[in-house]
């Protein structure tokens, strides 16, 4: 799973949200370390769509356009979970790995 759809995932996993939202969230949640442009997110979400990870959650209109927000499906629930738990295993034997080299991990995973 891509970095992306992890964290689209992710700020789903708190509640539906429209498109700039999603785009504004992930940023918030990477510290800007990612920024998603219309076409990537949308493109997420069409194969995130697919794959029964998200769904259409309700459509409003907002200044005279059309607002359509997503919400994770039960399906998508599970599959962040399961990734989420890969990540931190992975995580874990790296941290294990610099440590036996001596390096010092800040608390948060930092170096």
């Amino acid at each position: 799973m891509s970095e992306q759809t992890f964290l689209v995932l992710t700020v789903l996993a708190e509640g539906a949200l429209h498109g700039y939202g999603i785009v504004q969230a992930v940023s918030a949640l990477s510290e800007q370390r990612v920024v998603l442009r219309v076409g990537t997110l949308y493109g997420v979400l069409d194969r995130l769509s697919d794959d029964g990870l998200v769904g259409l959650d309700r459509e409003e209109v907002h200044n005279g356009r059309l607002r359509r927000y997503y919400r994770l499906t039960e399906e998508g629930l599970t599959a962040l979970a399961r990734e989420t738990s890969a990540r931190a295993a992975t995580a874990r034997v790296a941290a294990d790995r610099l440590r036996a080299r001596g390096i010092r991990l800040a608390p948060e995973g930092g170096v």
